[in-house]
């Protein structure tokens, strides 16, 4: 049965949604592509170089990007200064205010911001929802409580917050971060990431920013905007959320800086399984852990199994990974009408064709190298659309014993590719699940609570789960990590409001390089 996009959900459909919607943050079409515009020194502008981003659902032109050089980026720092002058000094009842009524604005658009995910990072549906909502919900929490967690006297920083985030969570962690550190005081500066969301957060910010809030959205490259974002003594933290190589090069621009910073990097999140038989239990746990295609950085992608329950643990996991499905997030068939509901996937497409193609090199490095494929998924039918570009699709691999050597020993593959490892001992399932030397979750498959409690001190994670995951968490959860997965302060709940404010008498949570310190989890 051929398939066809569903009613309304084309791009052209939801842009001109979105430029309904926000006017002010788009300029005209250039050759059929609309430009977006870069919120600097408080009004939307049309600066910077545009390039074109195409979204990785079919490989096609979405909007112009400007990206702006490190002159206007440095202007827009300075603006940025100078607003958090005033909102530091705005009474806590004025900035809940606008803060609510931008909840409101984004609530009203709840389903359009989830639309633009899907075609700029191909979440499915659901899950793009689930971003949008998790945002919102977590920032009214925070709004009930923001009096409660600067009851102790703590103040705004002293300049504003620069936030780098990655693209795989535009709404959840980029924007609710932005909308909590403004809730305590601090304007915001955001940095579009350059792979994907930049419709949805211009969508975001200029509703944020009709609302009276000090924000700024800018976008251009890592290597130009870094020295500015990073570095500019105005700044008054550095919030980043990405990998460990750009995550390495922030924080040695911070060495000789005592700047406030939270910067959180990938690790090889590891699934111990050691005298277990709750098989049912884990499946469930599993096939989610396969939601956008585990491109997040708490999903698990190592499984470091004791020999005698290999078997075991196969023949409850291969059939887990064989009902995985993923595809178009918006391809339906004939039959679908207006209300019915989108596609029921677990994924989409990767974020871009070349990530695709890195992960199938990793792959095939592992192969070489001696690693056994248990199960390499093909894209045959998998919901596309007829003559779609599928490059930046990557069905489920499964390689046993990957070498040493290879990448996929010791980083993770931020994509549906897992690895096995089998152990003897507990030493050798503690080694391996210690890999990526610190990581931000970890989680122990063990009928004997108490004995997996005991491996569970030797884990080098933040996060430690008995029989179920761990994520990233919300409202109260706190969040961080451990070893080269997190550097400075804790983030979530109290600890991220601690992290951007000044006062009280305890010293933050974090990995510091002097200290660490970690809460209880």
């Amino acid at each position: 049965m051929a398939l066809r996009l569903a009613d309304g959900t084309a791009w052209t459909d939801i842009l001109a949604r979105a430029v309904a919607a926000t006017p002010e943050a788009f300029g005209p079409q250039v050759d059929g592509v609309t430009t977006l515009h870069n919120l600097v020194e408080g009004e939307w502008r049309a600066v910077g170089q545009p390039a074109a981003v195409r979204t990785p659902v079919d490989n096609t032109v979405l909007v112009n990007l400007p990206r702006l050089d490190a002159d206007t980026a440095r202007a827009a720092v300075a603006h940025a200064a100078t607003a958090h002058r005033a909102w530091a000094q705005t009474p806590l009842a004025d900035r809940k205010a606008r803060v609510a009524d931008a909840l409101d604005s984004l609530t009203a658009h709840r389903d359009l911001l989830a639309l633009l995910l899907v075609w700029e990072i191909g979440k499915p549906w659901r899950l793009a929802c689930a971003d949008v909502d998790r945002a919102l919900d977590g920032v009214r929490w925070y709004a009930g409580e923001i009096d409660r967690m600067l009851a102790d006297g703590r103040e705004p920083l002293p300049g504003p917050v620069s936030n780098i985030a990655s693209w795989n969570y535009p709404m959840s962690v980029l924007v609710h971060a932005e909308l909590v550190q403004l809730l305590a005081g601090n304007a915001v500066i955001a940095k579009t990431p350059s792979q994907g969301g930049a419709v949805c957060l211009t969508v975001a910010h200029a509703l944020m920013r009709r609302a009276g809030l000090p924000a700024t959205l800018v976008s251009g490259s890592g290597a130009e905007l870094s020295e500015v974002l990073v570095r500019a003594p105005e700044i008054g933290a550095v919030a980043f959320v990405g990998g460990r190589s750009n995550g390495g090069k922030v924080a040695a621009a911070l060495l000789d800086s005592d700047k406030r910073h939270f910067i959180e990097q990938e690790g090889l999140n590891a699934w111990g399984i050691w005298n277990f038989s709750q098989w049912d239990l884990l499946a469930t746990h599993l096939k989610k852990g396969f939601e956008y295609g585990k491109q997040r950085c708490t999903a698990y992608p190592r499984f470091v199994v004791q020999r005698d329950l290999v078997d075991e643990f196969l023949d409850m996991y291969l059939p887990v990974v064989r009902s995985v499905r993923f595809g178009h997030p918006l391809a339906v068939g004939d039959d679908w009408a207006a209300g019915d509901p989108l596609p029921e996937l677990d994924f989409g497409p990767l974020i871009s064709a070349a990530k695709a193609e890195e992960l199938h090199r990793k792959v095939d490095e592992a192969m070489r190298g001696g690693a056994i494929p248990l199960h390499r998924g093909k894209l045959t039918g998998a919901p596309f659309l007829p003559g779609q570009d599928t490059s930046a699709y990557v069905a489920p691999s499964v390689l046993l014993a990957p070498p040493g050597r290879s990448r996929l020993m010791h980083a993770e593959p931020f994509g549906p590719v897992d690895t096995i490892v089998v152990v003897d001992t507990t030493d050798e399932l503690l080694a391996a699940m210690n890999a990526s030397n610190g990581a931000l979750v970890a989680s122990l498959a063990c009928d004997d609570t108490d004995e997996a409690g005991k491996l569970a001190v030797d884990l080098q994670a933040f996060k430690v789960g008995i029989n179920k995951p761990r994520s990233r968490g919300d409202r109260d959860e706190p969040f961080g990590g451990r070893g080269a997965s997190w550097k400075g302060a804790f983030v979530g709940g109290d600890l991220l409001v601690q992290a951007v404010t000044v006062g009280g008498d305890s010293r933050l949570y974090g990995n510091f390089p002097d200290y660490s310190s970690y809460p209880a989890t």
